[in-house]
């Protein structure tokens, strides 16, 4: 016979104290959703752990009762990830966020899941280190290593799942366990941290994590380059890194964009096709890239370019480009964000970003491309009305048609945002035979579906 959920909440306030069981409506409804467009649905109630024990306590009654559990970290995720659809227990890690050892001899930190990106670079700055992976939103670390999260430095210090060195997972049985170890390298066994990494909450939930962090660059400078077209910014971009010069972030910010950039931050930029770069280095070198990088520009029909060496200077024209999505959403009031991602090898970027611009306009949609283009990843911000049934569908074909065209060319259907459930339905295509892999890892990692169900790949069976 099934527990009602009344007993198993009954079990959880055994193993844990009252206030870590919520099943009020303001609460449920906070764990409901994500920022993305994608419908809402509640949990039956919401864990609050605060020890790796904890977890393993309210998952084995989970696994015992085969309900579904999903993790949250800050409900910042783009394609569903953590909406409990089909209910069950939101496992919400605010309560984790210790950081636990910084250990600066090695560049290596291990932290709670529930840590933040800036609370995190905020005690490394004591040391002189600073952690890398920016994707803009002040997300969890728990929640960036489910999604291998990249973001704006991914050029030149890689994406999430590059700075993993291991992971202390809970499984879906209860058991815990370590996905790596604090070595450099390591030829021994299967490449677990690689696979709990971007795992999107299917595999097991992540409790501790070991990260490698970076010395604070000598000397950084920022640059703001526009140019007349949105195909000179790109073909820019693919010069500089077929040139090798050492840039730390390169982004593209598309003409409409600019334009949402300065009615929200009240600035005076060029409305033109705009990069947004940084370099770190020491002084003489750094100048060296620099001059270089110009010399691209210029022959690639490049208008203004300004550089910014001050600090606060440097932080206001990355608090632009980190702002866009705000910027579309408060411009267009009533709307709601939809953000697609696509990546492609570099040689096919330019064409990619220009086919977006084309379907953009063909399907008279609202909306903007940016992007980390440094590493060929690149987004359309889409502002759609929800109750326009006609607007929306143009907009799924949009995504569509951006997907496609990647997937066609090499690509990827998303090179960071991660499956959910939004990209779901593009796996089979992309990964062919490989997507019966991963099906059988995951009912060999979680028999019962538990582990945040249905999200990347479909295994859950009623019943």
């Amino acid at each position: 016979m099934l527990a009602t959920y009344e007993e198993v909440i009954s079990e959880l306030m055994c193993v844990l104290s009252k206030n870590q069981v919520k099943t009020n409506e303001s609460t449920l409804e906070q764990h409901g959703g994500d920022e993305s467009y994608h419908s809402r649905s509640l949990p039956d109630c919401v864990v609050f752990p605060g020890t790796t024990g904890d977890v393993q306590q309210i998952v084995k009654i989970a696994d015992k009762h085969n309900l579904p559990v999903i993790p949250y970290g800050r409900g910042t995720s783009l394609e569903g990830h953590v909406i409990p659809y089909g209910g069950g227990i939101s496992i919400d890690f605010s309560l984790m966020n210790k950081v636990l050892e910084v250990r600066e001899e090695d560049f290596l930190v291990r932290v709670q899941p529930g840590v933040t990106r800036s609370q995190l670079n905020k005690e490394l700055k004591k040391y002189g280190l600073f952690f890398s992976v920016d994707p803009g939103a002040d997300a969890t670390l728990g929640g960036m290593a489910a999604t291998n999260a990249s973001g704006t430095t991914s050029v030149k210090y890689g994406v999430m799942r590059d700075q993993v060195r291991d992971l202390e997972v809970v499984l879906a049985d209860g058991t815990i366990m370590n996905t790596g170890n604090l070595a450099e390298k390591s030829s021994s066994g299967y490449h677990l941290n690689g696979l709990f990494t971007g795992s999107e909450g299917t595999l097991g939930c992540f409790t501790e994590l070991t990260l490698r962090v970076y010395g604070i660059p000598e000397v950084a400078m920022a640059a703001r380059v526009s140019f007349p077209e949105l195909s000179d910014a790109v073909k820019a971009v693919v010069n500089i890194l077929q040139a090798g010069i050492d840039i730390a972030r390169v982004e593209l910010v598309d003409e409409p964009s600019m334009k949402q950039v300065n009615k929200h931050m009240q600035t005076s930029y060029i409305e033109k096709p705009t990069l947004f770069l940084e370099f770190h280095g020491n002084e003489a070198g750094l100048k060296e890239d620099v001059e270089f990088m110009r010399a691209i520009a210029e022959e690639n029909n490049c208008g203004k370019i300004d550089f910014e060496l001050d600090n606060a200077a440097r932080n206001q024209l990355w608090e632009a480009r980190h702002n866009l999505a705000y910027a579309y959403v408060h411009g267009f009031p009533g709307r709601k964000l939809m953000v697609t991602d696509v990546c492609l090898p570099i040689s096919g970027l330019a064409g990619a970003v220009e086919h977006a611009r084309k379907q953009l306009d063909e399907l008279q949609l609202i909306g903007g491309i940016v992007g980390h283009v440094g590493d060929g990843n690149f987004h359309v911000l889409l502002m759609i009305d929800l109750a326009n049934k006609e607007e929306l569908e143009r907009a799924e074909e949009l995504n569509e048609r951006i997907v496609m065209y990647a997937l066609e060319r090499g690509g990827t259907c998303t090179g960071e945002h991660g499956v959910g459930v939004g990209k779901q339905k593009y796996q089979e295509k992309e990964h062919g035979p490989a997507l019966a892999v991963m099906k059988n890892l995951k009912l060999a990692l979680d028999p019962k579906g538990i582990m945040n169900p249905n999200k990347i790949v479909n295994t859950r069976t009623e019943g």
